[in-house]
């Protein structure tokens, strides 16, 4: 995981909330099951070399958002539906947010609906 994470550190966003979205998306992918503990907070921050503060941090909004649980000293771990709940606000999100911003940049190039839903088409095949 240190590997493919310290490639993705960018500027745009802080690291606790670029390590929250990978493991949101580790979540969905099924590579994280519901019941299954997160590495510990020292673990990852090693592993990653970043500060055990960021890594709690991170941890913290998971919690927060009722993807992750404490359970006293044993750790986090993953909640019971958080998976369903992941795909059900992402692709809300995805509908009312990201695919707007697609379609006016789609318009914006000329290229028209006919065109758009072949290409979805063919991608999808």
């Amino acid at each position: 995981m240190a590997a493919v994470m310290s490639e993705r550190w960018d500027d745009t966003q802080p690291i606790y909330q670029q390590l929250r979205d990978h493991t949101v998306a580790r979540i969905l992918a099924g590579e994280l099951v519901e019941g299954e503990a997160l590495p510990s907070v020292r673990q990852l921050a090693v592993e990653l070399q970043i500060n055990p503060i960021t890594v709690s941090r991170a941890y913290q909004l998971l919690v927060d958002e009722e993807l992750v649980e404490k359970r006293r000293g044993l750790g986090m771990f993953v909640m019971q539906g958080a998976r369903k709940q992941l795909l059900n606000s992402e692709r809300d999100l995805f509908l009312m947010q990201e695919l707007p911003k697609a379609l006016e940049r789609a318009r914006q190039l000329g290229i028209n609906t006919a065109e758009l839903l072949q290409h979805i088409k063919d991608s999808t095949e």
